[in-house]
């Protein structure tokens, strides 16, 4: 269980501390958020740690591996769901139903995100898990067109729907959950984990599809297969809420309970009135940074690992089961490098690292095209590969990123808000976009240019942003994971050591 190591008290108070949100709310907004902690030292709890990182990245396995099943059988959903004709408007359609859940996220995320900060993040991550797991089984239960007509499309976007709001409140809580878990020093290697879960479901769930279309016939995918992906959720959905079941709360949200447990009333009171409109306009500029940020980090997310199976397949009529394996083998790639660019993040900062993957894209999006297209398995694993690692450079580092850019009394909510507003306007629509966008112009070099334009967003944001590496988060103590080493900080700090430890 955590452990906090008290510090005797000293004269000074620190600037912006939760005691004076009573007294001057405005005067807490604009305090140093690095300093406003409660004057204690967070000794974390190693096994409870990996069993939070666990937890947190297996929903994310779970909500991924639905998008992968969704992108790989994307041809196939749409002979299912929708009229035959043309398959590129039935490609569309599929797309625009995938489009059409990223709408419902930041509503999810205004709902979730805020209860995460009231109630605790823990019991919302299991709201969540129950929720994505319902839309994703109810998916495999839906008639086909053939049977049901226009039925069935309808079904189809009322469980995407249905994800879409369950996952407005996944990212923003599993993130969070891990970064006030992690000890400071250590915050981005152990946040590359929830990503590393992303990548995993994505392979699970993609590599399912690569093989069943290997060994089922068209037919047999069209009738019956397509199902038993959308299926294996409701298992994974109960294995994911029994481990998030088994966790405690986190030890920031523990620690801003107990204070509003034993400050005084007025300071309760000025907590109960933090609301929608304090989550996202007092915290406008972190917001915007927020928003930067997943939109570099989820149009070139989204545009690799969704948009590319389909794009080798239905614009550079590439054979569809080796396109699969290529894009498949670029994110076990992905996987193996993950967590080694999470612990350069912990030593070199955050910034550099993503500042890397911005100046990576927009130089080198247009030449990594180029050899896609150029069709032949070589040049299409090389093009591929170049893009993966470069995406590295955000999977490895935004979950211990966006976390540290908001303080604990609303960093649930307004990571959720500004996350989900970015992914719904930018991320989730890529496929969709860039289609549309290959159609009325006919250049098939629009995902390179796309790349480039989300490259230049993302590294105004990283200029803009301040490094948070081996800091503490805003509003939170400093975490670290011995006893010696709270000992040493605060001396560091120039504050006497208190003798023992006190249970969280």
């Amino acid at each position: 269980m955590p452990t906090q190591s008290p510090v005797a008290p000293g004269p000074r108070t620190p600037v912006g501390s939760p005691a004076d949100a009573a007294s001057d709310p405005q005067q807490y907004r604009k305090a140093d958020p690095e300093r406003q902690t409660s004057g204690e030292v967070t000794v974390v709890d190693p096994a409870m740690v990996k069993r939070a990182v666990s937890a947190a990245a297996l929903g994310n396995a779970m909500e991924w591996f639905d998008f992968g099943v969704y992108s790989y059988i994307a041809v196939t959903l749409g002979h299912v769901f929708f009229p035959s004709g043309n398959p590129t408007a039935q490609l569309l359609s599929t797309f625009g139903a995938f489009a059409a859940a990223f709408l419902v996220r930041p509503i999810g995320g205004m709902v979730f995100g805020p209860l995460g900060d009231r109630i605790g993040r823990q019991k919302v991550l299991a709201i969540t898990m129950i929720m994505m797991a319902a839309g994703t089984f109810a998916i495999g239960l839906i008639p086909s067109y053939a049977s049901i007509g226009v039925g069935a499309p309808i079904l189809l976007l009322a469980a995407r729907l249905v994800q879409g709001f369950s996952t407005g409140g996944e990212y923003g809580g599993a993130s969070t959950f891990i970064a006030e878990y992690a000890p400071d020093k250590k915050r981005g290697f152990l946040g590359s984990w929830l990503e590393f879960g992303t990548l995993a479901g994505y392979v699970g769930g993609a590599g399912l599809v690569t093989l069943m279309t290997a060994l089922l016939s068209t037919d047999d995918l069209n009738s019956w297969g397509w199902r038993i992906p959308f299926l294996i959720a409701g298992p994974m959905g109960i294995i994911g809420l029994y481990l998030r079941m088994r966790l405690e709360e986190t030890p920031a949200f523990a620690q801003l309970e107990k204070e509003a447990r034993t400050k005084e009333k007025a300071r309760r009171e000025a907590e109960k009135r933090i609301g929608i409109r304090e989550m996202i306009f007092g915290q406008w500029r972190a917001m915007l940074l927020c928003i930067g940020l997943v939109l570099v980090f989820n149009v070139t997310d989204y545009m690799l690992l969704s948009y590319m199976p389909s794009y080798l397949t239905s614009e550079l009529k590439y054979d569809e089961t080796h396109g699969l394996l290529v894009v498949l083998a670029v994110m076990v790639l992905m996987m193996c490098v993950q967590p080694f660019a999470g612990r350069l993040s912990d030593r070199f900062g955050r910034r550099p690292i993503i500042a890397a993957g911005c100046i990576g894209f927009l130089v080198l999006s247009v030449p990594a095209l180029l050899l896609i297209r150029q069709g032949s398995l070589l040049a299409i694993a090389l093009g591929m590969a170049a893009l993966g690692l470069l995406l590295v450079a955000f999977t490895s580092t935004m979950p211990a990123t966006l976390p540290a850019l908001f303080p604990t009394k609303v960093r649930y909510g307004s990571l959720s808000i500004g996350f989900n507003i970015s992914v719904s306007l930018f991320g989730g629509t890529t496929p969709l976009v860039v289609t549309a966008l290959i159609g009325a112009t006919g250049n098939k070099m629009m995902p390179a240019y796309y790349m480039m334009a989300a490259a230049v967003i993302g590294g105004i944001a990283v200029l803009l942003m301040s490094e948070t590496a081996r800091k503490p988060l805003p509003g939170s103590p400093p975490a670290v994971e011995t006893e010696a080493e709270a000992q040493q900080v605060l001396r560091a700090a120039g504050r006497p050591a208190a003798a023992g430890s006190a249970a969280a």
